[in-house]
């Protein structure tokens, strides 16, 4: 994938709040980040930024995971594998987020 210098300018600030940059094969067109237990796909925009491609998530078994909403609660399913959605994973996943989204904005 080729970037331009204001999208590895971006990347370069990702890295530097701790968010790495990961490869997930079934999505080589995309880039994916990861901080912690969370992570999240991105797709170039335009010249100069990134979108968040779906929706960040938990990872389960270190792939991205479906939050999937079953009667006995909410869970974050990978194949076989299950985490259930606890709240102290949900605040996670709402830190990361929010710091991913405010990474992303354009330099004034």
């Amino acid at each position: 994938m080729e970037l331009t210098a204001q999208q590895t300018t971006i990347l370069d600030r990702l890295r530097s709040r701790g968010i790495d940059i990961i490869e997930f094969p079934l999505y080589a067109n995309l880039v994916g980040v990861r901080k912690g237990n969370c992570a999240a796909l991105l797709t170039p925009s335009g010249s100069d930024r990134f979108s968040i491609q779906g929706e960040p998530t938990f990872l389960v078994g270190g792939n991205l995971s479906a939050r999937v909403v079953r009667s006995d609660g909410q869970y974050f399913v990978r194949k076989q594998e299950q985490l259930k959605a606890t709240p102290e994973r949900l605040a996670e996943l709402e830190r990361f987020t929010a710091e991913l989204a405010e990474a992303l904005l354009p330099i004034a």
